[in-house]
């Protein structure tokens, strides 16, 4: 594929509202995870929910978009001068020929949650004030953001689990490629709700502390909540030596079963290697992986098979990690918070660590970072993986 170049980035987690307190605590492999205090929910376990949501207030004029999903994307967009980029942007292009895609799971599920306890007790009805299609509805997320940013090119919102916003990357790429759009915002919100929480418990697969991936003592993942966007254009013949470039994309779907992974890895080995031809790289060419690492027994014992077996000829052990120690998982946003990670850690020569992973296996087929480090790299792949085998691998780089 043609490379890309992401203009500008944002991200807004439990680690940091705004690219530099992310980076900060990617530096200092600092976790975000605290005991659960969220709303009703009375579960042993850990999340890492983002301060301030609550005090958000959107426009008046928005006040139909009103949940706390929309609040967070708000509070993410405000960060880095995000804004006054697409602003330029949509200068530059014309606010048509600027695409939006965001990738979500839980939309604003918290809101009809809220709604069923308001619910008529004779006869069941939800309350008038409920707005499902501003709210809970995957593109209400879509909506609201192509509203708030005032562009009227295509827009749509990609729901596919835990690969979510991973896949927009792909989406922009098609839509840049075919010319129907001269520019893309992607990215991806995720908050947290009781649906996610509770269900994810009910299968077993929530930790009781802090989660631990690839840790030979992991027990389950820790939700979290992030709003992370991108702007990308086509990459123009002269750029900047800090340019970070979209180099590949690879998507695939094994459909082995519904929540858990193909034991091997086949649909997570198929996504990197479609990833790496479409960036026209060898994998030896890779300096780090940000692993899909959800802390779960069958999820990180498959992706460690898989990545074992794209890079078994490289000659060295490719240096890895999962940030989901820090962030937790974000589930529809983890794509576009991670993808925003590797981003960081190519601009600043970062290899971030893994907050609260202590013991792996000595026999993973990769090099397992559990404390951050300095060092230059040049191109790295983010790894996204979701429920029922909806797989995505984007490759990203710095200007050469």
């Amino acid at each position: 594929m043609t490379p890309l170049a992401i203009r500008h980035l944002t991200a807004t987690s439990c680690i940091g509202h705004g690219l530099e307190p992310t980076l900060e605590s990617l530096r200092a492999a600092r976790s975000g995870l605290a005991p659960c205090a969220f709303e009703t929910v009375t579960l042993d376990t850990c999340i890492g929910e983002v301060p301030g949501i609550d005090e958000v207030r959107l426009p008046a004029a928005l006040r139909r978009f009103d949940c706390r999903n929309h609040r967070l994307a708000q509070l993410g967009l405000a960060a880095d001068g995000f804004l006054d980029a697409v602003a330029a942007c949509a200068g530059r292009w014309g606010r048509r020929r600027i695409g939006l895609f965001l990738g979500t799971s839980t939309s604003g599920m918290l809101e009809t949650e809220v709604a069923y306890r308001q619910r008529d007790p004779k006869t069941g009805a939800l309350p008038a004030a409920l707005d499902y299609a501003g709210t809970h509805n995957p593109y209400s997320l879509a909506a609201f953001v192509r509203e708030l940013l005032g562009l009227e090119g295509p827009a749509a919102a990609v729901s596919s689990a835990c690969s979510s916003s991973a896949k927009v990357f792909g989406s922009a790429r098609r839509m840049l490629a075919a010319g129907l759009i001269d520019a893309a915002v992607v990215g991806g919100v995720d908050s947290l709700c009781l649906t996610t929480l509770y269900g994810f418990h009910s299968l077993q697969l929530t930790s009781r502390g802090p989660c631990r991936p690839f840790d030979l003592e992991r027990d389950g993942i820790s939700i979290g909540e992030a709003a992370a966007f991108a702007l990308i254009e086509r990459a123009p013949e002269s750029l900047d030596r800090d340019a970070i470039l979209l180099l590949g994309v690879g998507e695939s779907s094994d459909a082995y079963h519904m929540s858990s992974p193909h034991p091997e890895g086949r649909g997570a080995r198929a996504a990197m290697l479609e990833a790496l031809a479409a960036a026209g790289l060898p994998a030896q060419d890779i300096d780090y992986i940000n692993l899909h690492g959800t802390g779960t027994a069958s999820n990180d014992s498959a992706e460690a098979s898989a990545v074992a077996a794209v890079f078994a000829d490289c000659g060295r052990l490719v240096q890895a990690s999962s940030t989901k120690g820090a962030t937790g998982h974000t589930l529809g946003a983890a794509g576009a918070l991670e993808a925003v990670i590797c981003a960081l850690s190519l601009r600043h020569g970062l290899l971030p660590g893994s907050p609260h992973t202590r013991h792996v296996a000595a026999s993973l087929g990769f090099e397992y970072l559990l404390a951050s480090r300095q060092r230059p790299i040049a191109r790295a792949i983010s790894n996204s993986f979701g429920f029922g085998g909806s797989n995505c691998a984007l490759v990203l780089g710095r200007a050469q």
